[in-house]
């Protein structure tokens, strides 16, 4: 899965913190981020975000209960 445009970057957090499982954005050049860790949300935010970035960021999400929580702001392939 993608994720499409976040226009409330805080609700997404929100969303995020919720989930169970792990969740993670694989970047173009193959880094894999844990988007629950406080440390890549914010590394994310200013690089992935503010560069436009994101459209070639895969999002893998282990627990099958997390992706209806994050069904807004994802897109398939």
């Amino acid at each position: 899965m993608k994720i499409k445009n976040i226009a409330d970057v805080n609700k997404f957090i929100e969303t995020l913190n919720k989930c169970d499982g792990q969740i993670e954005l694989v970047t173009s050049e193959g880094d894999r981020l844990n988007l629950k860790s406080k440390l890549c949300q914010r590394m994310m935010f200013t690089k992935v975000f503010l560069q436009a970035k994101i459209n070639k960021s895969e999002v893998i999400i282990s627990n099958p209960e997390d992706r209806e929580k994050l069904r807004e702001y994802l897109v398939d392939k």
